[in-house]
């Protein structure tokens, strides 16, 4: 099979019409017709159909296209190692959470920009749960994703975790509330009556706090759920509960952190990719300077 009408019925089964496959590549709508008919013909069966004024993928096309990832990631990997020397080029598609792409991902982006400008980043940000299933789908080649020591996370064996850094957390309350001090059970106790503020998009978190409150012997009453650390910050000054936040996490007035210790809850980043795609020298790249 052609590596290239590889490469153009991935782009179709990515893109959904052969306008957009023209736009992105720069060939014309003749040519990438043309060359997946010439595909059909290599592998025996029909690749597209009709739909509408439109095409779409066959059930064959949509098994090849999954097909073709492995196979372009292969001859990538294959031409890298023929010329080890060859400078990483292309484009590594990230879907990664809020703090990760600020304090990790960005400074990728300006070091590619100045060292490797051949390699470049499509960034968006995901909660781990919408990150993954982009990864299952082959939407995205890298993940940034996170779990808690006090909620490990199952990885999926057909990815290759590598891990990043680790944060300690604390509980964030209204800095006019009584001083409490001991073990995490203990601090939490103190807080058994108040309201919970949780994650509204990951549930990592919720595990955490149930987890600690059942040391402390109650259930928390998990009344408000936000999506930001800088939005839980604002309702916890509104007086709408209290919740876990990273301890190096920047404090704004009204606002204090009281710390956890005994068990100490702590946040792992780590990055998913695809089991044997980290070959891919533009991924490989990204995945060092991460590091």
């Amino acid at each position: 099979m052609d590596v290239r009408r590889l490469e153009l019925l991935l782009a179709l089964s990515r893109l959904g019409s052969m306008q957009a496959v023209s736009a992105t590549l720069g060939v014309t709508t003749s040519t990438v017709s043309q060359q997946i008919a010439a595909l059909a013909r290599e592998v025996g069966t029909p690749l597209i159909e009709p739909d509408g004024r439109r095409v779409r993928l066959t059930p064959a096309g949509r098994r090849l296209a999954g097909h073709a990832v492995e196979i372009l990631a292969a001859h990538e990997a294959a031409r890298a190692d023929l010329d080890p020397s060859a400078e990483p080029a292309g484009t590594v598609r990230v879907a990664a959470f809020h703090t990760v792409i600020r304090d990790s991902l960005l400074p990728v982006v300006h070091r590619l920009a100045a060292e490797h400008p051949a390699v470049r980043l499509e960034i968006q940000e995901q909660e781990p749960p919408e990150a993954l299933a982009l990864l299952e789908r082959d939407l995205v080649d890298l993940v940034l994703s996170y779990d808690y020591n006090l909620a490990p996370a199952a990885v999926d064996p057909a990815l290759e975790s590598t891990p990043l850094w680790e944060s300690t957390w604390g509980l964030a309350v209204p800095s006019q509330s009584r001083r409490t001090s001991g073990t995490s059970a203990e601090v939490l106790a103190a807080f058994a009556d108040s309201d919970w503020i949780v994650n509204s998009r990951h549930t990592a978190d919720e595990h955490v706090v149930r987890t600690l409150a059942a040391l402390a012997g109650f259930e928390p009453q998990i009344t408000q759920r936000a999506d930001t650390l800088q939005l839980v910050q604002e309702m916890i000054i509104a007086g709408l509960g209290v919740a876990l936040m990273p301890a190096a996490y920047p404090k704004t007035t009204g606002i204090s952190l009281r710390r956890l210790r005994t068990p100490e809850p702590r946040m792992r980043a780590y990055a998913l990719t695809r089991r044997g795609r980290t070959n891919w020298s533009p991924l490989s790249l990204v995945l060092k300077l991460l590091h």
